[in-house]
């Protein structure tokens, strides 16, 4: 069985810079994998060529094994940060329908089915009775779970977060990730992140970066695979305190 996402001796830099050197690795079908490593180390590059917003030097990645531009359409995507107006009137229900545009149909208007299937990813987030909300009245977890429904509208089999729980507190997060626990019975999740001692209880597979890459199973990691990657006395914290989930309340 091909593996979901291929990477092979990749190279990429920006100018003369080099931030990825010599990347192989194979992300397999149906894994939960994080990906962790200092700032500048890449971890955001890595994203980007898998979404084929960058090409690499030398090397070749594939996806779903077909290059990543025509494999696009199959890759939800999570941004760290949503950009958007405050003072714009979107509802929750127009950012979700967001995951149904494509250059196509860009200037076309939203079926029944598009109006549907971005319910029902509402639903799956837990926030399908918020749809008429205005976006910008929601918590940070809150939009962070539309950011998702947008992303699963499209129907796809890999699913990328960049630090998806960076402006969220710990019961959003633990909302989040047992969602993507969830999600992961039908996809593959890649997901960025810094707090590798919270999300070590969800994931399967940690990928660290910097500047190369090393994968590791979760039960693998340890305080001396963390202190190389990061470099000095940095301690793993694990997160086992397990509170009440944020709440669904419009």
């Amino acid at each position: 069985m091909k593996p979901v996402v291929e990477f092979s001796e990749v190279f990429f830099s920006f100018e003369e810079t080099p931030v990825l050197k010599n990347i192989t690795l194979d992300i397999q079908e149906n894994d939960f994998a994080c990906i962790v490593g200092p700032n500048g180390g890449g971890k955001t590059t890595f994203l980007r060529l898998v979404l084929g917003m960058l090409k690499p030097q030398s090397g070749y990645i594939k996806i779903f094994g077909d290059k990543p531009s025509s494999a696009r359409p199959r890759i939800g995507y999570v941004p760290q940060h949503a950009r958007y107006d405050p003072k714009f009137p979107v509802r929750v229900l127009d950012v979700a329908l967001m995951g149904r545009l494509s250059p196509v149909r860009f200037w076309g208007g939203f079926t029944r089915s598009d109006n549907d299937m971005a319910i029902d990813a509402l639903r799956e987030v837990g926030m399908a009775d918020c749809a008429e909300r205005p976006f910008a009245n929601l918590s940070g977890g809150q939009r962070q779970r539309v950011l998702v429904a947008r992303a699963l509208v499209s129907a796809p089999g890999l699913l990328l977060l960049d630090e998806p729980t960076a402006n969220i507190d710990i019961h959003g997060s633990e909302y989040l990730y047992d969602l993507l626990q969830k999600l992961n019975q039908r996809m593959t999740i890649l997901l960025v992140s810094h707090d590798l001692g919270f999300v070590s209880q969800y994931v399967k597979s940690v990928i660290c970066i910097r500047g190369e890459a090393v994968v590791h199973p979760t039960s693998q990691i340890n305080g001396e695979i963390i202190k190389n990657l990061y470099g000095g006395e940095t301690k793993l914290i694990r997160h086992d305190h397990r509170c009440s989930h944020e709440g669904h309340s419009c």
